[in-house]
């Protein structure tokens, strides 16, 4: 896959493509519809339009981190998909205020030349989002470009969101937004240097940030794990806590996963941590010897849900 970061400049070979375009935070089963529909649209090169940052964080950086992936993470799902262009277009006052009309022209048809794209039926676009997915087909038979509306989907009468699946990660439901999802929720990143406490412990861990991202409820998870690279790549049971560490003070919150039977060193490697289940919400503890005690526990609980599938 390809990574283009702006709609100028860009090689011939990028032009003609069937493309789906949203935020597709999460890339959750109404994302993937938009995606494969995009992909039945015509025989062409395969390609998503995406921003960076979210628009949200342009406009409200001062709120919560909600992101429930950062770019990083969502170029790697894509690439799993199957996407041959990502074209992923750097959100700020210049393409915020451009007109529908202009976005049309100059970043779809003129600058990216695309042959068709593929929007979910809620997709705004424009300066005030005065741009509708109606807006787009007008726009597209105007300047030369096909048009798809994807229709919402959902379960029990309601469409899948990042909204809902990150209700349901607040509330310790990983396995309910996995069920939106269509795939397992996963935190990436790299393995950072951390005071080495769960080595002391007997629980080695490697230590990852959440920043930016939608934190889900603080607490001990079943995860699975993926090392991406390097010589333990792999994939490998585990648990893992998110959390401020209140043993130890008051701390940033972070990821830190225990692999089972591993011996190795993750320092620097990337990881993909998926949550499987909601073991229990984060302690403070009378002492270490009441807090390794748990942790085994702990960690005999998730080896039988893993175990289990």
């Amino acid at each position: 896959m390809q990574i283009h970061y702006h709609w100028t400049g860009l090689p011939e070979s990028c032009r003609g493509a069937s493309v789906a375009m949203g935020n597709f935070d999460g890339l959750h089963r109404g994302h993937l519809a938009v995606i494969d529909t995009a992909r039945a649209a015509m025989d062409a090169p395969l390609g998503v339009i995406t921003f960076e940052p979210h628009p949200r964080e342009f406009f409200a950086p001062d709120a919560p981190p909600f992101r429930l992936m950062n770019a990083e993470a969502r170029a790697n799902r894509l690439r799993r998909l199957g996407v041959d262009h990502l074209f992923q277009l750097p959100f700020g006052p210049e393409l915020a205020g451009l007109s529908p009309e202009a976005f049309a022209r100059d970043v779809l048809a003129e600058g990216l030349g695309i042959a068709h794209v593929t929007v979910g039926r809620d997709f705004h676009f424009g300066k005030s989002r005065a741009g509708d997915a109606s807006s787009l087909q007008e726009l597209g038979n105007r300047f030369g470009f096909g048009v798809t509306i994807a229709p919402l989907i959902g379960e029990d009468g309601a469409d899948f969101s990042s909204t809902a699946i990150r209700k349901a990660l607040s509330a310790g439901r990983p396995r309910d937004a996995e069920r939106m999802l269509g795939h397992w929720h996963r935190i990436e990143g790299e393995v950072l240097h951390g005071e080495k406490r769960g080595r002391k412990l007997g629980y080695p861990t490697a230590n990852m940030s959440v920043d930016g991202l939608h934190i889900p409820k603080l607490g001990v998870y079943a995860v699975m794990v993926d090392v991406v690279g390097g010589p333990h790549k792999g994939r490998y049971p585990g648990v893992a806590s998110i959390g401020v560490r209140p043993m130890f003070g008051r701390n940033e919150p972070n990821l830190e996963v225990h692999l089972f039977d591993f011996d190795g060193d993750l320092y620097g490697e990337h990881l993909s941590v998926a949550l499987i289940d909601y073991l229990r919400p984060e302690q403070k503890f009378a002492g270490v010897d009441e807090l390794v005690a748990q942790m085994d526990r702990d960690g005999e609980q998730a080896r039988k849900i893993l175990a289990e599938g």
